[in-house]
């Protein structure tokens, strides 16, 4: 197979970006965008006026010349959709999250290896500059061992109606952690609260447990009157700070840290703290979701697994999934399976 022959199932807000993204990616041909809003055909029409707009899904699902669908639409349509999609024999791209739990994900994931059938999460961070550079150093031991993960991604955002704030923000970030770190972790604590009488916190605080000192926090709101989309990853020896809403040095890694001595007295500790110099890594600046188009075409070609694949989109899920129940709980901790 040669080139691959696109549907793509939403064109609301990630929509456009998504079919603009494979529209010019080398081996694939979008055929057909389905949306139900006659309002956002007229647009599509507008900008590509080669790709058929259809109101039905099932048209592009039951059509036998798309070979492969993107699915961009609510979390909870997601499962229906991309299991009627592999049951037709189509290659399979779903937005983060990939499904509204871990059972779903289950599904997906046996369905499409009994077809022999690409399904892929669209965790579009992970094709970064920023991510990848970040990675490099990781893995080249460039901080040392890696010692927390802290995010915060903030402001004043759209109130989602059937989801909460993590499920909304914290995908982007929990992949990341997954892909950064390859500790598998343990269990999760999560505290939220709805300032809006629906039950749908709008914010969140989670912390990710492990086995080893190793520990990871989120920060998520809809509720802040600044936008902040900043992590910190720390080790041993240097500490990286990553601000996505910097235009071009999203990555600094600090040579800053600190030794500590506990004296015969346990309960005094000495600690030295060191402060060196800042460098900021060169960043590629390849469009991400160029990156991810690429990799979903290619891994249909060359019947290989996506970088972000559909593994790594149930991991996120499962950390989702058990925030929820913590979050029930007043904060509980729950572990993970």
């Amino acid at each position: 197979m040669s080139n691959i022959n696109i549907g793509v199932i939403g064109y609301g807000y990630w929509g456009p970006n998504i079919v603009r993204n494979f529209f010019a990616t080398q081996s694939c041909t979008i055929k057909m965008v389905a949306d139900g809003r006659p309002e956002r055909l007229s647009a599509l029409a507008k900008i590509f006026p080669s790709i058929q707009g259809v109101k039905d899904a099932e048209d592009i699902i039951g059509n036998k010349e798309i070979d492969a669908v993107v699915i961009a639409t609510p979390v909870f349509t997601h499962f229906g959709l991309a299991k009627r999609a592999l049951l037709n024999g189509k290659h399979v791209l779903i937005e983060k999250p990939m499904t509204s739990s871990v059972a779903e994900a289950d599904e997906l994931i046996e369905l499409a290896a009994q077809k022999g059938l690409t399904l892929m999460a669209d965790h579009t961070f992970l094709y970064t500059g920023a991510v990848e550079k970040m990675k490099e150093i990781i893995q080249t031991e460039g901080i040392g061992s890696p010692q927390y993960f802290d995010s915060s991604r903030i402001n004043l955002g759209l109130f989602q109606p059937d989801i909460n704030v993590l499920w909304d923000l914290a995908p982007h970030d929990i992949s990341i952690l997954t892909y950064l770190i390859t500790e598998e972790p343990v269990s999760i604590n999560a505290t939220g609260i709805s300032h809006t009488g629906n039950e749908i916190e709008n914010i969140a605080y989670l912390t990710v447990n492990y086995n080893s000192s190793f520990v990871a926090h989120f920060n998520c709101s809809w509720s802040s009157p600044v936008k902040v989309r900043q992590t910190l990853i720390g080790g041993d020896k240097k500490m990286i700070l990553y601000n996505d809403l910097e235009p071009s040095e999203k990555v600094r890694v600090y040579d800053t840290g600190y030794n500590h001595k506990t004296e015969e007295d346990r309960t005094r500790i000495m600690v030295d703290y060191r402060t060196g110099d800042v460098s900021i890594p060169k960043l590629s600046t390849r469009e991400a979701l160029a990156g991810v188009a690429a990799d979903f075409v290619q891994s249909i070609i060359q019947k290989k697994s996506p970088l972000s694949n559909a593994l790594l989109g149930r991991s996120v899920v499962r950390i989702l999934e058990a925030s929820q129940k913590s979050i029930k709980n007043q904060g509980k901790e729950v572990r993970i399976k």
